[in-house]
């Protein structure tokens, strides 16, 4: 099998595929109170373009596909996507990240249809700091789904939570308490510069170095090594604690030395880094009648275009173009 691999001798083996730049929430990182335009439905990618795309992905070197959104449950019928990738040869590994609003109505057939994996953001554990960061009042509906998840047998399950001083960094030791008793992986994100619309203050990023401090105030921790050199998440474990935490730095610690992934956004672009400002047409490209070679040539090149670090040393991470629910989280 031909191996997609960079200019930097990484190999790409893991897709992210949005499935809708729609969202339920206006969380205050991501967008403004307003939302912002949606992409018209005829330019977002149908299930049979992202299934021929995904095909011929693991036709080369992806064996790991995450759905993601804005908030892929959004997406009729999703189900029905997952069951068809699940069916493609080569594809290992199916993960879902979900804001988890509509998760309880749909984690069992989710589970059924192959999804081996759920990741679902939850930024904080209050219901009153919660609808504050998403602008709605949903946090119920959020238990209710990380229940249903559990019940219908995804094991472990992440909760993401972005960490952001003044907002919710006081509830880092209580995330990290729900690893004693249970299987799930708390993870720690640093803010980011992804709300599109230039409201990022680099005063609210809580590093990586200070989530550790508050950590080892709960308890010891000890260091969980990954046999997969392109794991983003540092991972520990607390002494005597079920679950794992991961911290995610991208700001801190950025992890592009090892980078595997791509992007496709769900109007059908691909991109060859979160933070990239290049991309390439593979929707329009499927729609004028492209081969599949053709469309192998176009993943190539957008592979062999990956940057160092960070879409390019120059990156200015104080601004970002666009917000990560146009991206694809």
């Amino acid at each position: 099998m031909e191996r997609l691999v960079d200019s930097f001798g990484r190999v790409v083996n893991y897709l992210r595929v949005s499935v809708t730049d729609r969202c339920n929430l206006r969380c205050q990182y991501c967008m403004p109170a307003d939302g912002v335009p949606w992409v018209p439905r005829e330019q977002v990618l149908s299930f049979e373009e992202i299934v021929r795309v995904v095909r011929i992905m693991t036709e080369l070197s992806i064996t790991k596909v995450r759905i993601t959104g804005g908030e892929p449950l959004v997406r009729r019928r999703l189900p029905e996507l997952i069951e068809r990738l699940s069916s493609l040869p080569g594809l290992d590994d199916i993960s879902l990240t979900t804001n988890g609003v509509l998760l309880a109505s749909q984690a069992h057939a989710l589970f059924r249809a192959g999804l081996g994996r759920i990741n679902i953001s939850l930024d904080s554990l209050r219901p009153d700091s919660y609808a504050s960061i998403t602008r709605a009042n949903l946090f119920g509906r959020i238990k209710e789904g990380i229940q249903a998840a559990v019940e219908a047998g995804f094991d472990p399950i992440k909760l993401n939570m972005v960490v952001i001083r003044g907002v919710n960094d006081d509830e880092i030791a209580d995330f990290a308490r729900l690893t004693r008793h249970s299987s799930f992986e708390v993870r720690f994100l640093e803010y980011m510069p992804l709300d599109g619309y230039g409201n990022w203050d680099r005063t609210k990023l809580v590093s990586g170095l200070e989530i550790l401090e508050r950590l080892r105030a709960v308890g010891e921790l000890a260091s969980i090594q990954s046999g997969d050199p392109s794991e983003v998440a540092q991972k520990f474990r607390l002494q005597g604690f079920q679950g794992q935490i991961g911290l995610i730095l991208p700001v801190t610690a950025p992890f592009c030395a090892n980078c595997s992934r791509l992007r496709v956004t769900a109007e059908g672009f691909l991109k060859n880094c979160l933070f990239g400002q290049e991309e390439w047409n593979v929707r329009d490209l499927m729609r004028s009648g492209g081969s599949d070679d053709e469309i192998r040539a176009m993943i190539r090149l957008s592979v062999f275009r990956k940057k160092a670090a960070f879409g390019g040393l120059d990156l200015d991470l104080d601004r970002s173009a666009r917000n990560m629910s146009q991206i694809g989280g």
